[in-house]
């Protein structure tokens, strides 16, 4: 497992653009024996279509921005108010579906998207992301004992796959006039979360020492001493946007 984990991370460092980090959570979940995989990032502003990196069938995922499905998926749904990771499928749980929903269920079995385990990232950064592992109904108790044995290495490359897509795929930040670095950035939203440098550097597939370097970097442009004083300018900057 340490292997497959540390390969993923190489991986992702090293990608610069989706194909490349599509292909990096590809092998991933390929060595973990999982079918596929989605990261779902649901933009701030109303009416704009979703951020979207899979492996699922490329006609179903057409389908489901073509039609906005986000909006009343129930997977979507229970992940913009759930933390934890959890698991879903049609025939599973107490949850009453519409019917709406549980027509997408179906429609996305057919494509063989029929039970999942989805991870959730509030990351109060803005936009909602959520990324899910994903099986057909024929390997669901198989797909399950997977889920049971890697729920948290799974948890842990999701989070990793959502830092890198915003560091690799997103301009660079500005804090009252003062532009940081896409990672600069990055570090200190992570730090604004709790995050310690080891943490930070998990996430991000860096080393501790080299995610200090960054928030140094980042009390430097800011002109502050401390991380709780960056971060504080960080949170003043945005209750200032409307």
């Amino acid at each position: 497992m340490h292997r497959i984990f540390q390969t993923y991370i190489d991986r992702l460092s090293q990608s610069t653009d989706v194909t490349a980090l599509r292909d990096s959570m590809t092998e991933a979940t390929r060595a973990l024996d999982l079918s596929c995989f989605a990261y779902l990032r649901i933009s701030e502003q109303k009416g704009r279509t979703p951020q979207l990196i899979s492996t699922y069938p490329s006609t179903w995922t057409a389908q489901y921005l073509k039609n906005r499905y986000e909006r009343f998926d129930p997977v979507i749904t229970q992940a913009l108010g759930a933390t934890e990771p959890f698991q879903w499928g049609l025939n599973s749980g107490k949850r009453i579906l519409s019917r709406p929903q549980r027509e997408l269920f179906e429609d996305a079995a057919r494509f063989g998207i029929a039970c999942g385990f989805t991870v959730p990232i509030h990351d109060g950064r803005g936009p909602i992301a959520a990324v899910t592992f994903a099986a057909d109904e024929h390997h669901g108790s198989a797909f399950a004992r997977r889920v049971e044995a890697h729920g948290q290495v799974l948890q842990l490359m999701a989070m990793c796959f959502h830092a890198h897509v915003r560091s690799k795929l997103s301009p660079g930040r500005v804090i009252d006039g003062v532009s940081l670095s896409p990672r600069e950035f990055e570090c200190l939203e992570w730090a604004a979360q709790g995050k310690s440098t080891w943490e930070i550097g998990r996430i991000l597939g860096i080393s501790r020492h080299t995610a200090a370097t960054h928030l140094d970097n980042v009390k430097t442009k800011l002109n502050v001493r401390t991380i709780i004083q960056a971060v504080a300018r960080l949170m003043l900057s945005r209750s200032s946007i409307k």
